[in-house]
Parts: structure tokens; C-alpha cells; sequence
């Protein structure tokens, strides 16, 4: 019981910081003989996290010229590590650059990349914004360019990106194929961690067969070389623990030591080492697939025909899946449905490809490029069938909160210890099957309510109603339109009822033509037509892809999942430029929002005025956008303004802040607060 106390202390102080330290009055509560390997793996965790500090604390806000060696994006300088933000961003090498050091944001779309909690899993606590490269110069060649040359050495180009994703962790060279073995469920393989090292030991093992337990310490030796070579990753600092552990046990002459146990150790090592790695992703994920996979190997059958294979190879699929589940969907909201067949197929091939690898890349020669040949076939059957099984079904899923996780292993846990007979069969259903009902009764409770999603110097919201129906309000930019997708997979919209472009502006609809491409869509509502550019771009790629076109103006009213559009403008003879928007009021039932796109505000004397809750200002901001007259007549409590961080317009006006103010309405900004949600439930 040792290790799982050192882990538990380990885990508390890496993941509660100082506030650990109220753990120890609890230590009479904690079984004698573990108490004090628990307070010390708390005490070592929090005391290295402590003395580590932040670097970059009193440097915020000024500019600095810094040097170091960058890798991956990260700079070593000898202050500490921080983010080189340069763009374009240099290759990685000895850096000179100069910027403005501030805290790394984070993600500010839902489903947009966190590049702040990924920095903070690297130990990065700061960036160099803005930076202006001031000199770059590459890294001398090393043994890792050596080893390098030697593996690719007669290899096709595919082969060449394979196997210097397999043996180095470089996956640059994959492109399209990284997505390829995402969507097949076979990310995984692509990460260097505990299959690829479980594979190095056991080839090292079975290489030294002659010398012994002497092969032991030589696959140890091995091991600390491969991981040296190739560079800390927490999934690969995790795997490296548990094999030297387990080789170190070995060597000494201690039986086999179970997985969990080793599990246990290498993640109290693991923080003792790197506290900041519990916030890594791929720590995360790493840890729990090993404990789903431990759980799972005590009832799987034994034996070593061909059918134990098969139901060893599916238990340990599925049961790392099962474990990181709500993980994978709440960070990417898809998962392969046929992982498991995608496994079944894919792991002899990389049983194979690993260790030629790192044989091809050790040895000086290839003679008549025997093992080369031999990489590249393997290499192209791989490759052959992780883009067949890419194009394979998904379960897909939007973000989860803290009650989804904690919902989703509390169902998981009574069907774990049913299998281990701790728990009645008939109990653990009811248990689980309850979880499950909570679930799927709180699954829609957020409903309805509305996203304003922060698109820098644009609009864009998401309107999510009862009975699964979403309607998008414009969409942002034409370079918004990636991440505006991910943002509709996150919040769960993988079907749009309605989307509604406001006029033909490219910072309003300069994403939706793009979207109406990619993306299922019940119908397009526009204005009446003007002949402008982008209004022919957005109704030319309705018509390709199948999706009517509803041309609205004042007077019009739509109903969509029990709630109604009135549009208050514009005339249906239309109107050009900004005074073309479309204006209407959203009525949800128990709020109601006026979307104003980019309409003049003088404009609203003809507006038929009701209390509305939620205002979108019009034009971001601008100073005649909001005038007296539109809040007096509809009475907003709060207001969203879409507005770009440093944008060169000066939005938003202070007399439209001030004006706001008067009236006494709460203001949100996508550049000030991100993205928002706000609910429409309340009463009115």
C-alpha cells in the first residue's frame, strides 16, 4: 500500500498547490504505516513546485531581449523557460529575440487550443509576445541528427515520416496522416509512451537472452539512452518509470511487480520530478489509459493461443478507452467507433516497425538495404490501413463540466468492482443505470441559452434551444472558419437548425460560406439582396450545398424550437451596407435578445420597441450604434459587444460605454472576457 500513498500525496500537492498542506491535520485519519510516505511525497511535490517559483513574475510587462535554445516553441534561457511568440515562428535552434513578456492566454473559443494550460504542462509560465527575432543560427549536429540520417537511410518519404515519428517523436513530416491515425483511433501509437518503450524493453530483454539477469541492467542502460535521445515527453517520463522499476526489480531479484504498483510509483516520481506535468493532456491521458489497462489485465483469460490474443489485444483497447473517455470527447468531442478493429489490425505492424526502427538507427550499416525494404512494406501497409479505418463512424460530443466526469466514473466504478466481485451484479447496474438517468436528464438543463463567441473585430453567436436546436447568428471572419468549427463540436451544435447572416460584411459572414460547405445546415436567412460580393459567395454555396435560403425583412417572423425571430429590419425593399442588417428580436420565452448586426442606431425610431434582456451591440461598439432612443425603447439589462483586442478603430466607443453605463447595463467584450455564455431562463 505504499506506493498508492506516495501517489496520493504526490497527486494532492501537484493538483491543490499550498492548499495540500490542510491534508496533513488529517493524518490521523490515515492508516498508520502509510502516513508518512503520504506526507512525504506531499511535502516533496509542494517544496519543488515551491522552490521552482515563476521565473517571470517581476518581468511581466516589460521588453526583453533573450537567447537560448528553442525547441518545439519553447525558449531555455538562463532566466528560465518561456514561449517564443514570433510569427513567423523560426525553426527550432539558437535564438536572439526581443518582446514584451505576458502571461500565455488561454483559449478564448470553446474547442480553441489552450496554449496556456499547455505551456503550464510543459512548466512554461510565460511568452515573449510579440517578439522580433533578432538572430537565428541552427543547432550544431548532434547524435540525435547521427541517428537521424542513419534511420531514414533508404526509406520512402512515407516510411521516412513513420519512422521518425516511431523512433523520435517528430511527427512534423506525417501531416495529413497525424489526423489520419487520430481519426482511426490510433493516436496513440503516434505518441511516444508506454507501447513504444514496452516494446524497446522487451526486444532489449529478449536480445540479451545469453547474458542473463545481467540483460536486465543493459536494457536499463538501453532504456536511460532511447529516452536521452529522443527527449522527456510525460507520457514517455511516465512509461521510462514504470520499466525502470520494473527492470531495477528484476536486476535485484525481486518477483513480478504488479502494474498497479508500478503505476503508483512512477506517478509519485513523475510530480516529484515535474509537479507542473499533472496538467499536461497528455500525462493526463497517459495515466489514466495505464490504470484502465491494469484494471482490466487481472480478467482477462490467460493462455497464449490465438484466441487469447485477440480478447487480451480488445480488454486492453477497450479498457483504456473506457478510462480516458469523458477526457478524450471534452478535449477533442470525437471518438473512432472502430478503435478496437483499428488496434486489432494496427499492433503487430507496430510491434514490428518499433523496434526495426531503433535497430535500423543503431547499427552503422544496412546491408543491400535489407531492413530499409523490409520498413518501407510494413510502413505501407500501416499507413494503408489507418486511412481506410480514418473514414470509419464517431462518437461525437460537446465539453463536459466537472459533474459530466464525475457522473461518467461513477457510473464506471460499480461496473469495476462488480468484475472484481466486490459488488453485486444487480447493485453496480442500479448504481451505474442511475448515474446514467442523472445524465441524461441533466443533459439539456442548460438550454436555452445563447453563446457570443469571441471572434477578435467580429460577430458570431450560437443560440442553443430546447430539444437539441441551435441557430448560428453570423460567423466571424473567413480565417475564423476553423476554429468556428471547433467551437460548434465543442458546445455539442453538430447540426445547425438556422444559421442567420446579418449582412454581407466579412468580419460578420466571411466564415459561413465555408461553413455552409462543411457543415450540415437546416436553412440560410439573409436580407433582402444587394448584390454585393459576399451576399453572392454566401448564396452560391447554399445553393451547392443543398441548403434553402430565406430571404427575411421587417414585419417577418420565423419559429424555430419553440422560440420566434421578429425581424425589425430591414424594409423589404433592403438597404445597402450597414443599414441592411438584419435586426431582430429572439423571444425564447423567458428572455428575449435584440441582434442588431451593424445597424445605425438612429434607426430604431422605427423599430416596434418591447423590453428585451440581452442586447448584441451594434457595430462593436461604435458610437452611433447605441444611441439613447435604442435603449430607452428596449431597456436591455445586459449587453455583448464584439470587439478585437488592439483593433484600429478604437472600438468600443467610450460615449457607447458611458451611454450603457447611464442605463445601467452589465457590458461584456470578447476582447476583455472571451467568449460568454449567458443563460435565457431567467424570468423576466
Amino acid at each position: 500500500m505504499i506506493p498508492y500513498a506516495l501517489a496520493a500525496g504526490a497527486l494532492l500537492a501537484a493538483l491543490a498547490g499550498t492548499w495540500s498542506l490542510a491534508a496533513l491535520a488529517l493524518l490521523p485519519l490515515v492508516p498508520r504505516g502509510l502516513r508518512l510516505p503520504f506526507a512525504l511525497a506531499l511535502l516533496a511535490v509542494l517544496g519543488h513546485s515551491l522552490l521552482a517559483g515563476d521565473p517571470w513574475a517581476d518581468a511581466l510587462g516589460t521588453t526583453q531581449v533573450l537567447e537560448g535554445e528553442l525547441r518545439d516553441g519553447v525558449l531555455a534561457t538562463a532566466r528560465g523557460p518561456i514561449y517564443l511568440d514570433a510569427y513567423p515562428r523560426p525553426a527550432d535552434g539558437w535564438v536572439r529575440a526581443r518582446g514584451t513578456v505576458r502571461r500565455p492566454e488561454g483559449a478564448r473559443l470553446p474547442g480553441d487550443f489552450d496554449r496556456r494550460a499547455w505551456l503550464l504542462g510543459r512548466g512554461v509560465r510565460a511568452e515573449l509576445a510579440d517578439a522580433e527575432v533578432l538572430t537565428w543560427r541552427p543547432t550544431e549536429r548532434g547524435l540525435r541528427d547521427a541517428v537521424r540520417t542513419r534511420l531514414v537511410a533508404g526509406l520512402t518519404p512515407e516510411a521516412t515520416a513513420l519512422a521518425r515519428a516511431f523512433t523520435l517523436g517528430e511527427r512534423g513530416a506525417l501531416g495529413d496522416d497525424v489526423e489520419a491515425f487520430r481519426r482511426a483511433g490510433l493516436a496513440h501509437v503516434l505518441a511516444l509512451s508506454g507501447l513504444h518503450v514496452g516494446l524497446l524493453v522487451g526486444f532489449f530483454v529478449l536480445l540479451g537472452m545469453p547474458l542473463g539477469t545481467g540483460r536486465y541492467p543493459l536494457a536499463l542502460a538501453l532504456l536511460a539512452f532511447y529516452l536521452a535521445l529522443v527527449g522527456p515527453t510525460p507520457s514517455l517520463v511516465r512509461a521510462g518509470l514504470m520499466a525502470a522499476v520494473w527492470l531495477l526489480a528484476r536486476t535485484l531479484g525481486y518477483g513480478e511487480v504488479p502494474l498497479t504498483t508500478l503505476l503508483a510509483l512512477a506517478l509519485a516520481l513523475h510530480l516529484a520530478l515535474e509537479p507542473w506535468a499533472v496538467h499536461s493532456l497528455a500525462f493526463q491521458l497517459s495515466y489514466l489509459a495505464v490504470l484502465g489497462i491494469a484494471l482490466a489485465l487481472p480478467l482477462v483469460p490467460r493462455g497464449w493461443g490465438p484466441l487469447q490474443w485477440l480478447l487480451g489485444t480488445l480488454a486492453v483497447t477497450l479498457a483504456a478507452q473506457a478510462a480516458t473517455l469523458p477526457r478524450v470527447l471534452d478535449t477533442f468531442h470525437r471518438v473512432p467507433l472502430a478503435s478496437p478493429l483499428a488496434n486489432l489490425a494496427a499492433l503487430p505492424l507496430v510491434s514490428l516497425l518499433v523496434p526495426l526502427g531503433f535497430v535500423k538507427a543503431l547499427l552503422p550499416a544496412d546491408p543491400g538495404g535489407v531492413l530499409a525494404a523490409l520498413f518501407n512494406h510494413l510502413a505501407a501497409a500501416l499507413l494503408a490501413l489507418v486511412r481506410a479505418f480514418a473514414g470509419g463512424p464517431e462518437l461525437r460530443w460537446g465539453m463536459l463540466d466537472a459533474s459530466g466526469y464525475a457522473l461518467y466514473y461513477l457510473a464506471l466504478a460499480p461496473l469495476v468492482l462488480a468484475a472484481y466481485r466486490r459488488l453485486p451484479a444487480r447493485t453496480a447496474l442500479a448504481l451505474a443505470a442511475t448515474a446514467a438517468l442523472v445524465a441524461a436528464v441533466s443533459a439539456d438543463t442548460e438550454r436555452p441559452d445563447v453563446w457570443f463567441l469571441d471572434v477578435g473585430q467580429g460577430d458570431a453567436a450560437l443560440v442553443r434551444l430546447p430539444g437539441g436546436v441551435e441557430m448560428l447568428v453570423d460567423g466571424g471572419h473567413p480565417w475564423d472558419a476553423a476554429r468556428l468549427r471547433r467551437a460548434l463540436a465543442a458546445l455539442g451544435a453538430d447540426e445547425l437548425d438556422l444559421v442567420v447572416a446579418s449582412h454581407p460584411d466579412a468580419d460578420h459572414v466571411g466564415a459561413l460560406p465555408e461553413l455552409l460547405r462543411t457543415w450540415p445546415v437546416g436553412a440560410l436567412v439573409v436580407g433582402p439582396p444587394t448584390g454585393e460580393v459576399l451576399e453572392i459567395e454566401l448564396r452560391e454555396a447554399a445553393r451547392a450545398a443543398g441548403v434553402p435560403v430565406v430571404t427575411a425583412s421587417r414585419g417577418d417572423v420565423l419559429r424555430i424550437g419553440g422560440a420566434e425571430l421578429r425581424f425589425l429590419h430591414p424594409p423589404p425593399r433592403g438597404a445597402a451596407d450597414n443599414a441592411g442588417s438584419l435586426v431582430f428580436v429572439l423571444d425564447a420565452g423567458s428572455e428575449r435578445v435584440l441582434f442588431t448586426g451593424d445597424a445605425p442606431g438612429a434607426l430604431a425610431y422605427a423599430w416596434q420597441p418591447e423590453p428585451v434582456q440581452i442586447l448584441k451591440v451594434s457595430h462593436h461598439g461604435e458610437a452611433s450604434g447605441t444611441p439613447g432612443v435604442l435603449l430607452r425603447r428596449f431597456r436591455p439589462r445586459v449587453a455583448w459587444i464584439g470587439v478585437g483586442r488592439n483593433n484600429p478603430f478604437g472600438h468600443p466607443d467610450e460615449e457607447t460605454l458611458e451611454r450603457l453605463a447611464t442605463w445601467d447595463v452589465q457590458v461584456w467584450r470578447g476582447d476583455r472576457d472571451g467568449s460568454v455564455r449567458l443563460s435565457l431562463r431567467q424570468p423576466r
